[in-house]
């Protein structure tokens, strides 16, 4: 069996988001669900920042525009909030995408849009 990457931290942040969906069900807007997220991990105790910044680096030059993550846990893995009805291609790449520019190595996508909760794992290595 393959190690996975960051495995109980992972595992404790679905395990919120599932908390989450399970309280909240389907049918709210993004920020509803980032906002009982930062509640849940407040209370577990668990690091994180909201909205982190980070800068996009073009053959050199420090871009105009920035991108920001929904949330970076544990100083290592970001996690994108979804609410919509299917996690597409497009939020794969954006978040391999986001894990190219901070450096870091797993991205979670957790989307709240349908009736059971839907996360995907992306490793970067």
């Amino acid at each position: 069996m393959t190690n996975l990457v960051f495995k109980d931290e992972s595992y404790k942040i679905v395990g919120i988001c599932m908390e989450v969906h399970n309280n909240l069900g389907a049918g709210f807007l993004e920020i509803v669900y980032k906002d009982a997220l930062e509640y849940e991990f407040r209370k577990a105790n668990i690091p994180f920042e909201r909205e982190k910044e980070y800068n996009v680096n073009y053959k050199g030059n420090i871009l105009t525009h920035k991108f920001y993550a929904d949330f970076v846990v544990y100083d290592s893995i970001i996690l994108e909030i979804k609410a919509v009805s299917g996690i597409g291609d497009e939020f794969i790449a954006q978040a391999i995408n986001y894990l190219k520019v901070s450096s870091n190595k797993l991205a979670l996508i957790a989307n709240f849009g349908e009736l059971r909760l839907n996360t995907k794992r992306i490793v970067l290595e």
